[in-house]
């Protein structure tokens, strides 16, 4: 399976939306496939019930940022104005969309 790009465009999730997301990209993955995810400090991610679902999946590897990083802000609304036509099929994909926003 090639490398894919997962989003999740709500604009507030909760802890059982965010499981349901999990699950959601879990289903389709190869059970032999890291999952790398990068989350925000949001309380989503800390509540009680993501750290036992993910400590029973040692394939997934969670980053998350660092408190009060605002400059990420900044970068969230730039890739969330190069992806307003909707998910990417590939990392290529992505990738092009990106150099044509820059370009334009």
């Amino acid at each position: 399976m090639a490398p894919s790009a997962w989003l999740s465009g709500q604009a507030k999730a909760w802890h059982q939306e965010f499981l349901g997301f999990l699950r959601q990209i879990e289903k389709p993955l190869p059970e032999d496939l890291e999952v790398h995810l990068i989350v925000d400090n949001d309380r989503t991610h800390k509540h009680d019930k993501v750290p036992t679902w993910l400590a029973q999946r040692p394939r997934f590897y969670v980053l998350s940022t660092r408190t009060y990083a605002s400059w990420l802000n900044q970068v969230e609304r730039w890739f969330g104005r190069t992806t307003q036509r909707g998910g990417f099929s590939s990392v290529q994909e992505r990738i092009a969309n990106i150099v044509l926003f820059v370009a334009a």
